[in-house]
């Protein structure tokens, strides 16, 4: 228990030093997104890329991925239920929804937690790979079929409020460019491919990804500390049964339900704890971003996003004590 406090106290002092940074313009205006670029853009898929180029593909296919696949479809499964059948949101609501009650903030919070706390980077893969590879291009083509349907974006000269037909195949080509454009995916489809081949690459040619993998973690959690030191703008508050319901699969549900597959699939102690922590994790803010971009669900995403980070600490405090 004592080495999982000093890594959330490590993690938290960082966090607090970015919130001081960002509080005070030490680093300027734009310093959080630039920051936040970087991690995303440069450190991360550095990172991932020297990572598993020398893991074990098995992981891929193992337990461990198993129980994180298998616990976020579930949450995401019962999410789209509820909003669509009981609630009775519209298509884009209930994608917005299910991203916020599912789409974990694996970058700037589950890259630093397995690093510091689990010391184990490729804790976090299974779970990015999911949510990169799966969740995020069908909610792409969910959310590019109700834009392009309510606002005729495939024709320009459409007048509003038009349904407009976008053609599958050009759905399918967006949501696949949009995808293999991200720079998160193609590292760790880099290193997925140099840890397949029948050969070792010299272990200087990882060194510069060692070295700029390295600032992931720390610029991660400088940037988000910067982020909360934003002022929030008021705005709309978000439908009070859709943000219980998006709090309650995201903080509570999920990391009970991974807990229990990991448990009936009789995960090793370590592997429990990375799989349980993983699923506590607050709610990303690229799902705030997509929302603001298909204008559909800000303030659910907004509120989500804000209430379960700050029951992040908490939450994984109990998943620490538990199975730490």
């Amino acid at each position: 228990m004592g080495a999982v406090l000093t890594a959330l106290g490590t993690m938290g002092a960082v966090v607090a030093l970015g919130w001081v940074l960002g509080r005070y313009g030490v680093l300027g205006e734009r310093a959080a997104p630039v920051l936040a670029r970087v991690v995303f853009a440069v450190a991360t898929p550095a990172l991932l890329l020297g990572t598993l180029a020398h893991t074990d593909l098995r992981l891929l296919l193992s337990r461990t991925a198993l129980v994180t696949w298998g616990s976020t479809v579930l949450v995401a499964l019962a999410a789209a239920l509820v909003l669509r059948l009981a609630l009775r949101r519209g298509a884009a609501d209930v994608t917005v929804g299910t991203l916020t009650s599912s789409y974990v903030n694996a970058g700037n919070i589950g890259l630093p937690l397995s690093v510091y706390l689990l010391d184990d980077p490729v804790a976090v893969v299974p779970t990015l790979l999911f949510q990169l590879l799966v969740l995020a291009p069908v909610a792409f083509t969910v959310l590019d079929g109700a834009s392009a349907a309510r606002r005729g974006d495939a024709d320009p000269q459409a007048p509003p409020d038009v349904a407009v037909v976008v053609p599958w195949a050009l759905r399918v080509r967006t949501v696949v460019r949009r995808t293999l454009s991200n720079p998160i995916i193609v590292g760790t489809l880099t290193g997925v491919a140099l840890a397949a081949l029948p050969w070792d690459l010299p272990e200087a040619v990882f060194e510069p990804f060692r070295l700029v993998g390295a600032a992931a973690a720390p610029l991660a959690l400088l940037a988000f500390g910067m982020q909360l030191s934003v002022p929030r703008s008021s705005g709309a508050a978000a439908p009070r049964r859709d943000l219980v319901l998006a709090v309650a699969l995201r903080s509570v549900v999920h990391p009970v339900l991974a807990w229990g597959l990991g448990t009936a699939l009789g995960l090793p102690p370590h592997a429990l704890l990375a799989v349980t922590a993983m699923a506590a994790l607050p709610t990303a803010q690229n799902v705030l971003v997509y929302a603001m971009q298909y204008r559909h669900g800000e303030a659910l995403a907004r509120d989500a996003g804000l209430v379960t980070t700050l029951l992040c600490v908490p939450v994984l405090l109990v998943v620490a004590a538990a199975l730490g």
